[in-house]
């Protein structure tokens, strides 16, 4: 099993490690204007509250659709019109995680947002962005779960079970 973040997500981290902070912002902020909504066709108001993101000060909820390749495509909801932040995050995550191998999706660091974001990112802010990465890791878990399970014969896990991951352990994994 590759235990490696997803190549795409990686060159994120990297890329945005390398920037200076003014920088840095600039390009966050130019990334959350990218932000594209989950469409109607895969969710719609009211969201599901098992969608939505704990500690996240943005309202942020997290869909997915599993692909023909066995891979997930994230989507996500930011109520907050000001939430800059989860916006470029749920870009960075989308086009980083979606289409990648299910096992390098649950290897992404638990501080990967500190990681793109900088170390100046406050302790709640960081919750909410690491509750957000938490939630796509939470997806690529429970559909493996659910796949080993039919491999096996052994019950599924319900569909109706809430699939938000629970707030972050207090190392942010």
């Amino acid at each position: 099993m590759n235990r490696e973040m997803p190549p795409k997500m990686a060159s994120y981290v990297e890329m945005f490690r390398a920037m200076e902070r003014s920088e840095r912002i600039n390009a966050l902020i130019e990334l959350g204007e990218k932000f594209r909504e989950v469409p109607p066709s895969v969710a719609a108001r009211p969201f599901p509250e098992d969608r939505r993101v704990p500690n996240c000060e943005s309202e942020a909820f997290v869909f997915w659709e599993e692909r023909p390749d066995g891979t997930l495509k994230f989507h996500f909801a930011v109520e907050n019109p000001q939430g800059i932040s989860a916006r470029a995050a749920a870009v960075l995550l989308d086009r980083g995680l979606s289409g990648a191998p299910l096992e390098q999706v649950l290897a992404v660091p638990g501080d990967v947002m500190y990681e793109i974001f900088g170390r100046e990112l406050s302790m709640g802010k960081n919750m909410g962005l690491t509750d957000l990465v938490n939630a796509c890791k939470a997806a690529a878990a429970s559909t493996l779960a659910r796949r080993r399970g039919a491999e096996t014969g052994e019950p599924k896990p319900s569909q109706s079970e809430p699939s938000a991951p629970p707030a972050s352990a207090p190392d942010g994994h």
